[in-house]
């Protein structure tokens, strides 16, 4: 679990908007039955020592750039470039499989499950959300021969645990999910330094609020999948 006293790491701040490296196991807002205080939003608050205000979520067990607002004017700017889709996302996730093609795009659309999951909609049902995530292989290992893959998610909507279902839907859960990747990881996987979601919101690119320009604001990957990596190409075979 996150040290909730240790200092957030500051990727960007030009004193309208702010960027963390969220870690993962953290909420980025305070979760339903946890100390209000035990979330990356009140944490980067006794930080900075100023109010921040929250302008958008990735998964509490997904480590990677959060980006937070230190006005209202600003927090309204990046809340309208996300609602209106003009914020480009990159992840990176390892997944337990090969997605063929090697890059492609994912378009299943989706429907909310219960206990706070997501499932792919069945073809003409109500309530189906359009959903579309484009994604590209850039490393490929066999482990104990199963097939397991470094990918880059790009997605084009923002439905709830997205890359994650359209990746399980597409044969290639992530590894280490806990939802939607249960009892399809390979035995030598116990073995692995990391196990947690293995995604990685690596990069995030948004107009800038007082329209001069955009912002790409990066994320190096996370120390434990930095481990998982080098893991892999020590005990797997790189395609």
């Amino acid at each position: 679990m996150p040290d909730n006293d240790a200092p957030l790491t500051l990727l960007y701040d030009d004193g309208a908007l702010v960027a963390v490296a969220k870690p993962a196991g953290e909420p980025v807002i305070a979760a339903r039955g946890e100390p209000p205080e035990a979330c990356v939003q009140k944490r980067l608050e006794r930080q900075l020592r100023r109010r921040v205000y929250v302008v958008h979520r990735i998964d509490r067990d997904a480590s990677g750039v959060v980006v937070f607002a230190l006005d209202a004017a600003a927090h309204r700017a990046a809340s309208l470039a996300f609602e209106h889709r003009e914020v480009d996302k990159r992840y990176l996730a390892f997944a337990a499989g090969a997605l063929e093609p090697a890059a492609g795009r994912l378009d299943t659309p989706l429907h909310p499950a219960r206990k706070g999951k997501t499932r792919p909609a069945l073809p003409g049902e109500a309530g189906a959300q359009p959903s579309a995530t484009s994604y590209a292989t850039r490393r490929r290992f066999i482990l104990d021969d199963r097939a397991l893959s470094l990918v880059e998610a790009r997605p084009e909507t923002g439905r709830h645990h997205q890359i994650r279902v359209h990746l399980r839907a597409a044969g290639a859960p992530i590894l280490f999910d806990p939802l939607y990747g249960r009892g399809l990881m390979p035995e030598a996987l116990k073995q692995a330094p990391c196990s947690r979601l293995a995604l990685h919101a690596e990069r995030l690119e948004l107009p800038a609020p007082d329209g001069s320009g955009r912002l790409a604001i990066e994320a190096p990957l996370a120390p434990d999948l930095v481990a998982l990596s080098a893991w892999l190409e020590a005990h797997a075979r790189a395609e």
